[in-house]
């Protein structure tokens, strides 16, 4: 198949031009031609253009200025620059300024159709890479965090304000709640988002495992070690170290780990040679910090050096009003991936779900969900599902629809808007609300 990319080339000479346009177009190309640097810049200024072939030596603006000129307003697309025989040097100069590469006169026209090929083949790797950025920073930023709650809200957008930053993070919560959703969101929400995001479980690790996953080591620093080893800290140089669950780690990490974050320095295990990095701190904890450091189980320095933007989860029973977007986002998920015909929880089941406290929080629901939508036979899920999978421990025996709903009004009737709050809480309309006010006869 043709490519049907649009090359542009310029040069002083009309022969020249006409030939490379034959050339160029019966492998496929779109042509643009001009016949100076300053048309050439125009022509980049109202078409779209892939790639451009310039000739070095013009009279007024040269190739080489061209070429620093539309790096400035167009950086992604590559310039092949065209120079007299013997003129090396020049070559080299325009390379170092950020042309793609060079061809020398007389041109070798398939010399011309290789290079032009790799030019718009690493254009589009680039744009590929760029892209796959894009898309993960999309789905990891904090509008891909699902919620409807006002605290979440508030507690999102301090983040978003503080996440061009280089601060450093404490997310605290309850285990399940999402801190490390959180902390990809900071991470993909900085200028850093290019770089690593890379994490760490610190309860999941020894003492002597932790230390050398954090700094690394070198080949013959222990038993085993017979090469040397990368930590996480050198892993996520120009990015963000991940630190959950902090408040496990023992004093004498904590002491060993205060340091480095002092200096953004360390030395690997069995080397004296000292590594320097840039890494933005996110810790996250599911610990009472506070009673840990007056009970001398956690350094107070280390608190505090952690805790710059202290950022508190609330739990999911404490949020129950984003217990319906979520459960129906898990069912959507989880239905594509399980190629199972589930598409909607029953308001009875519903109501269930949000009456439970959810002492795993949203994961507990995330992978209720999950069971729940592989145990399905249909398009709806069922209560029976979600008890057999927590056995005793199960959701409670549900309220009536009709009892509930009173409840939530006498809950909010201190408020005037009480049917608008009783209905954010069950995440439905009020014209829905209404409808089964009507139909359980409340008034």
């Amino acid at each position: 198949m043709p490519d049907r990319s649009t090359v542009l080339v310029i040069d002083d000479e009309e022969a020249i031009l006409q030939v490379m346009d034959l050339n160029l177009t019966s492998q496929g190309y779109r042509v643009f031609t001009a016949e100076s640097a300053e048309a050439g810049m125009g022509v980049l200024a109202e078409r779209v253009v892939d790639a451009v072939i310039v000739d070095y030596r013009m009279a007024g603006m040269d190739g080489l200025e061209f070429l620093v000129r539309s790096r400035e307003k167009h950086p992604d697309v590559p310039v092949i620059m065209v120079t007299a025989h013997g003129t090396i040097e020049m070559a080299v100069e325009a390379m170092k300024k950020g042309a793609f590469n060079y061809l020398s006169k007389p041109v070798n026209y398939d010399e011309m159709i290789l290079l032009l090929k790799q030019a718009l083949e690493k254009k589009h790797l680039i744009q590929d890479l760029q892209r796959c950025r894009q898309e993960m920073r999309s789905r990891n930023r904090f509008e891909s965090i699902i919620t409807n709650n006002k605290q979440m809200l508030e507690m999102l957008e301090m983040v978003a304000d503080v996440a061009e930053t280089d601060a450093t993070v404490l997310i605290r919560g309850e285990t399940g709640t999402g801190k490390e959703l959180v902390a990809r969101a900071v991470h993909y929400g900085s200028a850093r988002a290019a770089k690593a995001f890379v994490t760490i479980n610190c309860t999941a690790l020894p003492d002597t495992l932790l230390e050398t996953e954090l700094f690394g080591h070198v080949k013959g620093a222990f038993t085993g070690a017979t090469r040397d080893r990368r930590g996480r800290f050198e892993a996520a140089d120009g990015g963000t170290l991940f630190l959950d669950e902090i408040g496990d780690i023992s004093p004498n990490m904590q002491a060993k780990l205060l340091r480095v974050l002092q200096e953004m320095a360390f030395e690997k295990l069995g080397s004296s040679e000292t590594i320097n990095v840039d890494v933005r701190i996110v810790a996250s904890s599911n610990r009472d910090m506070e009673s840990a450091i007056r009970e001398g189980r956690f350094r107070e320095d280390l608190f505090f050096r952690l805790n710059v933007l202290p950022v508190f989860i609330p739990p999911l029973r404490e949020r129950r009003d984003d217990i319906y977007p979520l459960a129906n986002k898990f069912l959507e998920r989880f239905s594509k991936k399980h190629r199972k015909q589930a598409k909607v929880i029953p308001s009875e089941l519903m109501v269930t779900l949000l009456q439970y406290d959810w002492p795993g929080n949203v994961r507990e629901l995330e992978n209720s969900i999950e069971r729940a939508v592989i145990l399905s036979k249909g398009e709806l899920l069922e209560l029976a599902h979600f008890q057999m999978l927590q056995g005793d421990q199960t959701i409670r025996k549900p309220k009536s629809e009709k009892d509930l709903l009173i409840e939530l009004e006498e809950k909010y009737s201190r408020f005037p808007n009480t049917l608008a709050m009783v209905a954010k809480e069950l995440g439905i309309d009020v014209s829905t609300l209404y409808r089964k006010r009507k139909k359980y006869g409340i008034v």
